[in-house]
């Protein structure tokens, strides 16, 4: 990967970016409808040039979960500096490929597969948080939303499971903007760190662009007279808005949290963290996963609780509870409206 820049290779060496590297990235328009996958893609991409050590793939999953790296050279022994490389099916060897590579220096490696996959790497990501090797993991297909693969492909408990590690920093983005801005904490930062994507298209939300997702949780809408906090992660952070209106519709204000990350989020100081919650409101989170630790944020979940079913994936979101009527429902219960 070294191309005898030397600004090049101590950013290399050091982990990091050459200046600028975080300037020149993609923004979106709100309205648009993009996965989280291909603008995570599209950051990675976008950084190639000004962080050298940027290198990785997928477990035969290089496409689907965007850790394509185009014009760089395939990883082989006739091209030992190649930045794309393919693991193949072995998620548990491309998670400990990956730790050797950022614990030897030099690379910042990149690997992705789909989040119901992480299981079978589960050993080498707890090595990973416990050696606090920064590696860049990029699991995609992050819900039931993945639709007709079934149960078997769609994570209900993997998120929980990862916020479990201790030292995993995990990012869920709710949109487009918010998975460049998480591409940002993630090559800024050290230690591991978990980017949750997916797989549908989702809305570019107003107030994304340049979101603050290293605060861990931030207001996305603000209400005059809020009687309730909605919060969301990933594609649910737009059901919320959507409840929020429907809400406002019937003479109930609501505020509207995205919270990306609970492990950034608790970094923050007890003053920020009172802003953005307002603990003296009702708050109700909404997850397309199992409801397991979200009490210690909010008083009420929406999740799903249960393995998925077989079929498209807006018809299982909806019949699993992941809708703005269903939200709704449970907002006013929870404020006894």
């Amino acid at each position: 990967m070294f191309d005898g820049d030397r600004a090049a290779l101590e950013a290399q060496l050091s982990g990091t970016g050459m200046p600028g590297w975080d300037e020149d990235l993609p923004v979106y328009e709100a309205r648009d409808s993009v996965a989280t996958r291909k603008a995570s893609g599209a950051a990675l991409q976008a950084m190639l040039e000004l962080v050298p050590g940027l290198t990785g793939g997928g477990a035969d999953l290089t496409g689907n979960t965007g850790t394509v790296i185009k014009g760089h050279g395939v990883f082989s022994p006739a091209d030992p500096g190649g930045r794309q490389i393919y693991f193949g099916v072995r998620e548990h060897a491309m998670g400990a490929i990956a730790n050797g590579m950022a614990l030897h220096g030099g690379a910042i490696p990149v690997v992705g597969t789909f989040l119901v996959f992480a299981d079978y790497m589960r050993a080498a990501v707890r090595l990973a948080a416990l050696s606090e090797a920064k590696v860049l993991f990029v699991w995609s297909h992050d819900s039931v939303g993945v639709g007709e693969d079934g149960p078997t492909h769609q994570p209900v408990e993997q998120i929980a499971s990862l916020r479990a590690i201790p030292g995993l920093r995990v990012i869920r983005p709710a949109d487009a903007n918010e998975a460049i801005e998480a591409w940002k904490v993630a090559v800024g930062s050290g230690g591991p760190t978990a980017l949750i994507m997916s797989r549908q298209n989702l809305p570019v939300l107003e107030g994304s662009a340049g979101a603050p997702v290293g605060a861990g949780a931030y207001v996305l809408q603000e209400a005059d007279d809020a009687v309730l906090t909605l919060v969301g992660t990933g594609s649910e952070v737009s059901v919320c808005v959507e409840a929020a209106a429907a809400l406002a519709g019937q003479g109930v204000s609501a505020r509207v949290v995205s919270f990306p990350s609970w492990e950034l989020f608790a970094d923050a100081d007890a003053d920020t963290q009172e802003a953005v919650m307002r603990p003296e409101l009702p708050s109700l989170a909404v997850e397309a996963g199992v409801a397991q630790g979200w009490h210690q944020w909010v008083d009420d979940v929406v999740s799903i609780d249960r393995f998925g079913a077989s079929a498209p994936g807006g018809t299982v979101m909806r019949e699993l509870g992941i809708n703005v009527d269903n939200v709704v429902a449970r907002a006013r219960t929870l404020i006894g409206a």
